[in-house]
């Protein structure tokens, strides 16, 4: 059984998804709120960690 690779997202991406601005996106990364990897000096954050993010922000809101 083999798992498809989620997706690498770039920042502006996921600024875009999250509709939050670029500092608080790397304020996320930085805190480890919001998984991520650097490939060759980009930072890249799976689509899989943006839904964790979401999800666990619904969490606590409710």
């Amino acid at each position: 059984m083999t798992e498809a690779s989620p997706e690498l997202l770039t920042v502006p991406e996921v600024m875009t998804r999250l509709r939050l601005g670029r500092t608080k996106v790397y304020d996320l990364i930085r805190t480890r709120r919001l998984v991520s990897i650097k490939v060759d000096g980009c930072r890249r954050i799976p689509d899989t960690a943006v839904r964790a993010f979401i999800r666990g922000q619904l969490g606590e809101a409710a």
